[in-house]
């Protein structure tokens, strides 16, 4: 590990996450109403509201809401923040609607959704004329963003370049899409599918997940840049921001951060933590990982395609190497990082359950995800079990 890595992790600086849950009936159909929901629970229709000790804000699609914790902290401040809100939310909402997490809500069509139609509509609309975003890859995504500080240019290429090199290993442990408009499908994560397509009329916007990797700091200004240049071709200067850049690892300067979008939405909030918990670890990890970049898409493929079925003992030989760098509240969380490893994906296992248990119906798992995050407890392989 670089000299530049073990001073950024030694003693991790607070994180912070973002987390993005579908607003669902009692039959578990998505409900296209996050304004409704801000304006009943802030009085009025707004984008981001502080509300129950965090922040609620709108996503690009209607049925779906952000959580963000009321500042970056530890794992376990994270977790009890955002629980605490989430908790408030439902009371607010009078238990009238279920809230679920995963990568995409599994049986959403396309026109039983829209996207905010509020304010910021001009970059929406911008978006909508370069790429048309009435796609799954714009309206059914819902990711868990972690966001991780550096405190100078050295740290910002060490973390940037172990991050790039880790991620199709937290894509086959995090899969948790595995279906489209009700129906299985032959990919564990159908969000990075979708996702990674979405602007391909820019390639250069998304570079098929994989951000390359960086030498200096200037390189990835560089690639913003002509980034940037495409779009004014295109007449979208608007959209000439930091944020634009949609690879799996971003680069946010104005929040002196790295921005992880690889990782599919969990079913709670403890399981958003494990995964933080375990891509911390690792990081601050001795490890020897691949860089070339041919490679590292071949890995992203099968990581999308089977999960952790495609990489167990990648996996088994990561999670050693995490266990031995964790600090002591990580290792709290790693568990659940160990039985995802043992016995799937979340995905991989509710493709399981489907084929083998509910007779190929996506309902009564739902019900449990919707559970799960609502008791904050981890979904279990077993049957008819959460935690």
């Amino acid at each position: 590990m670089t000299e530049a890595l073990h001073k950024a992790l030694k003693a991790v600086s607070p994180i912070g996450t973002e987390h993005e849950y579908s607003i669902n009936d009692r039959n578990g159909r998505p409900l296209a109403i996050s304004d409704r929901i801000i304006e009943r629970i802030a009085g009025r229709v707004d984008h981001e509201v502080h509300f129950g000790g965090i922040l609620v804000s709108k996503e690009l699609q209607k049925h779906a809401i952000e959580l963000i914790p009321a500042r970056p902290g530890s794992l376990s401040f994270l977790e009890s923040n955002l629980y605490q809100g989430l908790c408030e939310l439902y009371r607010a909402t009078n238990y009238d609607y279920g809230f679920m997490g995963l990568g995409m809500h599994p049986l959403l069509r396309l026109e039983e959704t829209a996207y905010w139609d509020h304010d910021e509509q001009e970059y929406y609309q911008a978006y909508d004329r370069l790429f048309d975003i009435k796609q799954h890859g714009w309206l059914n995504i819902q990711a868990l963003q972690i966001n991780i500080p550096y405190a100078d240019n050295e740290e910002l290429i060490a973390m940037f370049n172990k991050i790039r090199s880790l991620i199709p290993y937290l894509v086959a442990v995090s899969a948790s899409s595995p279906m489209v408009e009700g129906k299985l499908t032959p990919y564990m994560d159908n969000r990075l599918v979708y996702y990674r397509k979405n602007q391909a009329a820019i390639p250069d916007i998304c570079h098929d997940i994989l951000p390359e990797k960086l030498q200096k700091v200037d390189d990835y200004v560089q690639i913003n840049r002509r980034i940037y240049r495409q779009l004014k071709r295109c007449e979208a200067s608007i959209l000439c921001r930091e944020w634009v850049n949609s690879r799996g690892v971003i680069v946010r300067f104005t929040r002196k951060c790295l921005e992880i979008k690889a990782i599919d939405e969990q079913e709670c909030l403890h399981s958003d933590m494990a995964f933080s918990a375990f891509l911390l670890a690792l990081l601050r990890s001795e490890l020897s990982l691949e860089e070339d970049e041919s490679a590292l898409l071949e890995m992203l493929e099968k990581a999308m395609r089977r999960g952790v079925a495609g990489m167990r003992p990648e996996l088994e030989k990561l999670f050693i190497a995490a266990e031995r760098s964790a600090t002591a509240e990580e290792m709290r969380y790693l568990p659940l990082i160990a039985k995802r490893i043992e016995q799937g994906s979340l995905a991989e296992i509710m493709a399981d359950k489907l084929k083998n248990e509910t007779n190929g119906r996506i309902e009564p798992i739902m019900q449990q995800m919707q559970w799960c995050l609502k008791e904050n407890r981890p979904y279990s392989a077993e049957p008819g079990r959460c935690g």
